[in-house]
Parts: C-alpha cells; structure tokens; sequence
C-alpha cells in the first residue's frame, strides 16, 4: 500500500487486474465503476459489498487507483477510509478481500469486520 495515505480506497494490482477481467468478461463499457460498501451483518458486525455499477447517487464518494474508479457511499467511506481492495488466488482461499486499517477485528472468513 502506498505510504503517503491520502483518504481513498485503493486497490493492489491483482485486484485491478481481476476487476478489469470480470468487467471485460460481463461486457461491461467504461461507463460502469467497481462499487464498495459496507453493510451490516456478517459474524462480526459489519460485512463488506462489491459491485459493479454505472449511476453515481448525489453522497458517493469517487475515487481512482491504478485506472480503476472506485465509488462508495459517505456512510460507507467512514469505515473505508484508507483501506486497500486486493485479490488473492492462492490456496488459503481465492477471491477479494480488503485490508482495512479501520478493522479492530475481522472474522476469520475475512468478510466481516468491527471497529
């Protein structure tokens, strides 16, 4: 992650590569951005959403990394703030998963978190 943190989301470069793949694959034009949120739920009370989407809501929050535009929601981004969106294939588990400094713990699924 980069060192100057200047309140964004982020995202690793296998996580941009797999996004722009899953965007290619669903024929998705550039139009469409990657959508983070935080929902409640999960087994430690707060559970992370990813999407694709093309409508920007008047509080959105709109970044870019690497290429990617990532957009979330106020309420979302004060959980957010600062955190890095990544991707892993290896064999402890395949998919994305984010690497929230907000986190004072997260499950052991990695899909849910509390502050």
């Amino acid at each position: 992650m980069e060192t100057a943190l200047e309140n964004s989301i982020y995202i690793s470069d296998k996580a941009k590569q797999k996004v722009e793949k899953l965007m290619q694959d669903a024929g998705l034009d550039e139009t469409y951005f990657l959508r983070v949120g935080v929902v409640g739920g999960g087994c430690s009370g707060l559970s992370y959403k990813l999407d694709f989407d093309n409508e920007i809501k008047p509080m959105d929050q709109t970044f870019e990394d690497k290429g990617i535009k990532i957009v979330t929601d106020l309420k979302s981004f004060l959980y957010l703030v600062n955190t890095e969106l990544d991707f892993s294939d290896g064999l402890n588990g395949k998919g994305f998963n984010f690497v929230n400094p907000n986190a004072s713990r997260s499950c052991g699924c990695g899909e849910s978190f509390a502050v």
